[in-house]
């Protein structure tokens, strides 16, 4: 595997720190207090460089989760996705899964301090991207690391007179160093709860998903959520340590993902749900208009 340059940010107000590899596709790989790691590492970097096998905290973009099919339409352009070229991988099943963004190069760092670094993606200056993405537009994300929480910040400028759909995400992994996972509770607010079907892609039907604060155990969890309130909280806690996810702005939609086995849980913030970019109901970044989403994860 290539060697990456990281950028590793430090908590002036404690002994935090953040490390992001902007040549891998600005991944962050760790959110640690000292010999503690809060990110599941699950099968570690060159797995996911080499094989799109996610970690740490990625981007998926530009749609997070699954496509139903490997084409969609924006006002009326076709758009044909090929797995295997320009970035689309598939999943297990063929559909296209997580976007384009993975690993990629191409992330430029235009500022950084102690705490903070911001990286830049020209994504209208590739035709590898606008292959499957035919929208121009610079794509930037500022992530900073103060009071002992994790900000990520993401802003989509169109630079041209196209429209640019919404309907990213981002894939955290998190865990609890030391603890086993039958021990953790998971706080969530009300939500939709979208069903889906036997290829993880929903059907439609909705259903009231109340306030959630139960022992995850080892269930698995895929479950995908819109509806998701401005500022949402969800919680991890236990053995006298807590993660806060706060989804707060920008990310109207979630996916709660733990698979069985895994001493961590994915609590995944969306501009629109899974197949928003197929079945519409999303966001755009117009032009003169750019968009904004942000999350963080705090540790106490």
């Amino acid at each position: 595997m290539v060697e990456f340059e990281t950028v590793t940010l430090t908590d002036q107000a404690s002994s935090m720190t953040a490390t992001f590899i902007p040549q891998a596709g600005m991944l962050g790989t760790s959110l640690a207090d000292g010999d503690d790691e809060f990110l599941g590492q699950r099968r570690g970097l060159a797995a996911y460089v080499d094989d799109g096998k996610t970690m740490g905290i990625p981007i998926l973009y530009p749609w997070a989760n699954r496509l139903s099919a490997n084409h969609y339409d924006v006002d009326g352009a076709v758009v044909t996705l090929t797995p295997g070229a320009g970035g689309v991988r598939a999943d297990g099943r063929g559909a296209p899964i997580h976007g384009v963004l993975t690993a990629y190069p191409g992330w430029v760092v235009t500022a950084q301090s102690a705490d903070s670094v911001t990286a830049t993606l020209d994504y209208g200056g590739t035709p590898r991207l606008l292959a499957s993405f035919p929208f121009p537009h610079v794509l930037t994300q500022r992530v900073t690391l103060a009071d002992r929480r994790l900000t990520v910040e993401t802003t989509v400028r169109a630079t041209t007179a196209a429209a640019v759909p919404l309907c990213f995400g981002y894939h955290p992994y998190l865990t609890i160093p030391g603890v086993p996972r039958e021990q953790w509770t998971l706080t969530a607010p009300a939500m939709r709860h979208l069903l889906v079907d036997d290829n993880g892609i929903p059907t439609g039907d909705r259903e009231p998903w109340p306030v959630f604060d139960e022992k995850l155990g080892d269930a698995g969890y895929d479950d995908g959520f819109d509806q998701v309130p401005e500022a949402a909280v969800f919680t991890l806690a236990a053995a006298g340590r807590r993660i806060d996810v706060v989804f707060e702005t920008g990310y109207p939609a979630a996916q709660l993902f733990a698979p069985p086995g895994e001493n961590l849980i994915a609590v995944e913030p969306m501009t629109a749900p899974t197949d928003a970019l197929r079945r519409g109901g999303y966001r755009k970044a117009a032009p003169g208009k750019p968009e904004t989403a942000r999350f963080s994860i705090a540790v106490s």
